[in-house]
């Protein structure tokens, strides 16, 4: 047993920032609902439009920014809100995304587990304007989709398109897309916050009495304070990271591990791979023994064995096989050098 746990999930969830964790003291400190009217409501308001000016510097973002309680209720505004006839949804979106989709037809993906931009209008039921979600990088397979020739198609017929970018926001550029999903804890700010980036007030239909006037409750000031404060952290650790990655995903090839999608643009700190003859559910218990965090099958669900259902979009013959490993700032070489002895030791 190592002398520390050994945590490659990040994916799931990262450690939260000291930066973070600064931000969001000092904003405990200026307690008062934003939405109040007297000095220290005024105070917390003034706090909180800080931080959407600086959250939109550290990404580039010229639309508006709705925070939210997390990537699920930004999804749930995005999608349930838009001023749209009809929703497609790639057939490998976070559950998040398909729930709220509900039995809105699926885009399907390829091997590589990419949405083909050439085939999304055939599976459109009408004329009617369509938002298009597809999740800028899965977050099962590290598979980064081709957003910029999406968008371009997606908008020559006069649609919109949202992106999840939970996993790629604060690690790679911004999706040029209508609406961007965050989620904060992907990428070393507090649980419990995110936001929906869109690009005009006007796509979405008004649906509470905050946020002006685009989402229900008390905004989460403190935490937004610390989930902008991770923005600006920046991302000079990711070199580093795709190192890692790449080191550990040759040592196991060699071993006869098998990279899924591994032809396919994938992020720097998300991989999935297949052990052949090894369950996911023995590999999990086997890595958790030896003090080593990984996750396999549904998204975002550490230790989960819910069957994949991106695997199984992107036809995958050994969905039953595959664990992912996601790598953070904090992620060393030793950590990498360890999950590569007990993988060795599990294969047998």
């Amino acid at each position: 047993m190592p002398s520390r746990p050994i945590y490659l999930d990040h994916a799931a969830t990262t450690p939260l920032l000291p930066e973070a964790m600064a931000a969001m003291e000092a904003g405990w400190r200026v307690w008062a609902n934003p939405s109040s009217p007297h000095a220290a409501g005024r105070a917390a308001r003034a706090a909180l439009e800080d931080a959407r000016a600086r959250l939109k510097a550290a990404l580039g973002w010229r639309g508006e920014v709705i925070f939210t309680s997390g990537a699920s209720e930004a999804l749930a505004i995005g999608i349930g809100r838009a001023k749209v006839g009809q929703v497609l949804v790639s057939a490998v979106e976070h559950d998040a995304a398909l729930r709220v989709a509900g039995t809105a037809p699926r885009l399907p993906v390829g091997a590589d587990g990419r949405v083909d931009p050439n085939g999304t209008e055939r599976y459109m039921s009408g004329t009617d304007r369509a938002l298009y979600v597809v999740q800028q990088v899965n977050s099962e397979t590290g598979v980064i989709q081709d957003i910029a020739a999406l968008a371009d198609r997606v908008r020559s017929g006069g649609h919109l398109l949202l992106c999840d970018a939970a996993q790629g926001a604060g690690k790679i550029d911004l999706p040029d897309a209508d609406m961007v999903v965050l989620s904060a804890h992907k990428f070393g700010g507090p649980v419990g916050v995110g936001a929906l980036l869109v690009r005009d007030y006007g796509l979405l239909e008004p649906s509470g009495g905050q946020e002006r006037g685009y989402r229900g409750g008390t905004e989460a000031m403190p935490l937004v304070l610390g989930m902008v404060a991770a923005l600006e952290a920046g991302n000079g650790w990711l070199k580093r990271a795709l190192g890692f990655r790449e080191s550990l995903t040759n040592q196991i090839v060699d071993m006869g591990a098998e990279i899924v999608a591994g032809d396919a643009p994938r992020s720097p700190t998300i991989a999935a791979y297949r052990m052949p003859g090894k369950s996911s559910a023995a590999q999990l218990i086997r890595f958790d023994g030896a003090g080593i965090a990984v996750s396999a099958g549904s998204a975002c669900s550490s230790g989960s064995l819910k069957a994949s259902h991106v695997l199984t979009a992107m036809g995958y013959a050994h969905p039953g096989e595959v664990i992912r490993v996601s790598i953070g700032r904090e992620t060393t070489e030793a950590e990498i050098a360890r999950f590569v002895e007990v993988w060795k030791d599990i294969r047998g």
